[in-house]
């Protein structure tokens, strides 16, 4: 089963009230609408697992951590990313981190991708990061 963290995004948002108004409308039915979610979830993860090679550094004071269930949660304040040409500054960031697959590439090494969910507190920014680290 695929994570449901990019639901909340512009995309995933977007994707559910079409699909409510299509519910509303008897178009299709609620089962339906929850196995395109499903779909959603599961091509969201791959395509970000796949597609994406952008890197961005970021840089700030951390305020709490959390590991429950399988899942980190880090609050970071006075937070900085920079990319080759830009540098933005939050107050506040969230970060979410699951752990994704984990592929085998030699005898005792394993690359274990974990997609990071960011969410400015106090930006009108919603980032997706997806980072990569082997063992």
């Amino acid at each position: 089963m695929a994570y449901q963290l990019y639901r909340n995004t512009t995309l995933g948002n977007s994707l559910q009230e079409s699909l409510d108004e299509l519910i509303q409308s008897q178009q299709i039915t609620p089962q339906l609408a929850l196995q395109v979610l499903l779909q959603f979830d599961k091509a969201i993860n791959s395509a970000l697992a796949q597609r994406v090679r952008n890197r961005v550094n970021f840089r700030g004071s951390l305020n709490t951590y959390r590991f429950c269930d399988n899942v980190w949660t880090f609050v970071l304040n006075d937070v900085e990313f920079r990319e080759v040409t830009e540098l933005i500054k939050v107050d506040k960031v969230k970060i979410v981190a699951c752990d994704g697959k984990s592929k085998n590439i030699g005898s005792n090494t394993s690359i274990s991708y974990v997609t990071y969910q960011v969410c400015f507190v106090s930006g009108l920014f919603f980032v997706v990061f997806l980072f990569c680290f082997v063992f």
